[in-house]
């Protein structure tokens, strides 16, 4: 069994790091898996979003995103990935690590 790490993000800020420790993540063979809520999901809008493609597997909470008037499609997230905080909960069962920004 592989060692998995999850990462939930609420914040607008720190995408430079989150990009850093999925990189490093990769590095080492750790999957990775990102949940996007709050005003994390305004990160999707940033241009440097485009540097998590192929690091992590991601997924973010579609009332958050819609509540600040975003819309898909976003690169990387898929239409299944559109989800409720549900997923955040099978975030945390799944993972072997988790941290929070």
């Amino acid at each position: 069994m592989g060692k998995k790490l999850g990462i939930l993000v609420s914040s607008d800020r720190h995408l430079d790091k989150i990009i850093k420790l999925c990189k490093a993540a990769k590095k080492k063979d750790i999957e990775v898996s990102i949940f996007f809520t709050h005003l994390g999901t305004l990160l999707t809008q940033n241009p440097a979003f485009k540097e998590l493609q192929g690091l992590a597997h991601m997924s973010l909470c579609n009332v958050g995103f819609e509540s600040h008037g975003l819309k898909p499609p976003v690169p990387s997230i898929q239409e299944k990935d559109y989800a409720t905080q549900a997923r955040h909960g099978d975030l945390i069962e799944e993972c072997d690590r988790y941290v929070s920004f």
